[in-house]
């Protein structure tokens, strides 16, 4: 099962929740929720004083409201978001070149060969901690382990600020341990579909042959299968090239209500989906383009943690995003266009578990 990699998944702590709380000291130790705190908006992200209140990303901010009271609403500044993101992938890169992107906020790195600092991984996942610490004034969160997904489930194990390593002899009793929903990969109605089934942990989902979570999942029960036996030999893969998948339509008469914005991302979402399948391609990154009749142009972003192909899926985010704060536009608007990024083959993804394993 070990593979001689040394994977690091670093996770920032509730984000874009920090660095308003660090740019904005009344901020701090107060549950805030960066989105629009109207009736239709959207929590884009909250800080872990607000989750303990059960407030999460993609919630009415009119339901954040009732669970959380004394909740702050901050708009979001992506410039912010951006600029700190850049400071964390520079750290990064003082210690490997094989760095993975997923979102803003995380990335995979492998320090199997690094660059600079201790031969040990956890040492190098600790350093990047502090560094983080001390340039940019945020936490974040590292797993360390011989595989991308053993690494992302342990970034998630002791947040905030924690570090957790998997090594070669535990991974199964910890993955046979875990409970289903804590799985990478698998979303909330999945969860909800294997507990019906009677699978609540790793040592559940062990019980099922590979035909058995074909019949059940389709395509994932592939991934599902090799998962919960800690098999997984994708590589990082550092791509200075940012592949997407997007569509936009300009219209002869510019559009101005809510509902007008809606049916107009359906039918762009459609097409997109079209795109995907055609392409074998799944991602995990949308993004909204909106062009008013004045030529200003804004772009709102939000990244998933289960992969995007469906038309439904696409429209739900891209709903969110048109959504939540600046607010749904006031001028009216003249294009709308949807991008898909974060791109990887389904069979990248779920890998045939036939192939040699290299372990």
């Amino acid at each position: 099962m070990y593979t001689g990699k040394k994977i690091i998944h670093v996770d920032m702590d509730a984000f874009f929740a920090s660095v308003e709380q660090r740019d904005f000291p009344h901020l701090r130790g107060r549950p805030v929720a960066v989105g629009g705190s109207s009736q239709r908006g959207v929590v884009a992200a909250a800080s872990y004083e607000a989750r303990k209140y059960g407030v999460h990303s993609a919630m009415p901010s009119a339901l954040a409201a009732k669970k959380c009271p004394g909740l702050i609403f901050v708009p979001p500044r992506f410039d912010a978001y951006q600029a700190a993101s850049r400071q964390i992938k520079a750290i990064f890169s003082r210690y490997t070149d094989l760095i993975e992107p997923l979102s803003l906020d995380e990335a995979y790195l492998d320090v199997t060969e690094p660059k600079t600092g201790p031969g040990s991984a956890t040492s190098i996942a600790r350093k990047i901690k502090n560094d983080i610490q001390a340039e940019v004034q945020l936490t974040a969160s590292a797993g360390v382990s011989f595989n991308k997904f053993l690494a992302k489930i342990g970034s998630a194990m002791n947040k905030p600020d924690g570090l957790t390593v998997i090594k070669p002899a535990e991974a199964l009793g910890l993955i046979a341990r875990l409970p289903i929903e804590k799985f990478y990969g698998i979303g909330p109605v999945t969860a909800s579909k294997m507990k019906r089934s009677g699978i609540h942990n790793g040592a559940d989902l062990s019980k099922y042959s590979l035909t058995e979570l074909n019949s059940m999942f389709g395509k994932a029960g592939q991934y599902y299968f090799r998962m919960v036996r800690c098999q997984d030999d994708r590589p990082v893969r550092s791509s200075r090239t940012r592949k997407s998948v997007g569509a936009e339509r300009t219209f002869e008469n510019n559009l101005t209500t809510l509902e007008a914005f809606l049916a107009r991302l359906d039918q762009i979402a459609d097409k997109i989906a079209e795109r995907l399948q055609d392409k074998n391609l799944i991602g995990f990154t949308v993004t909204l383009k909106i062009k008013t009749s004045d030529f200003e142009i804004t772009t709102r972003q939000t990244t998933s943690e289960t992969p995007i192909s469906h038309k439904e899926e696409i429209f739900e985010l891209v709903s969110l995003l048109l959504q939540h704060a600046p607010a749904v536009p006031t001028k009216p608007v003249r294009l709308l266009g949807i991008s898909i990024s974060g791109l990887r083959s389904i069979s990248e993804y779920l890998p045939d578990p036939q192939l040699r394993l290299g372990f």
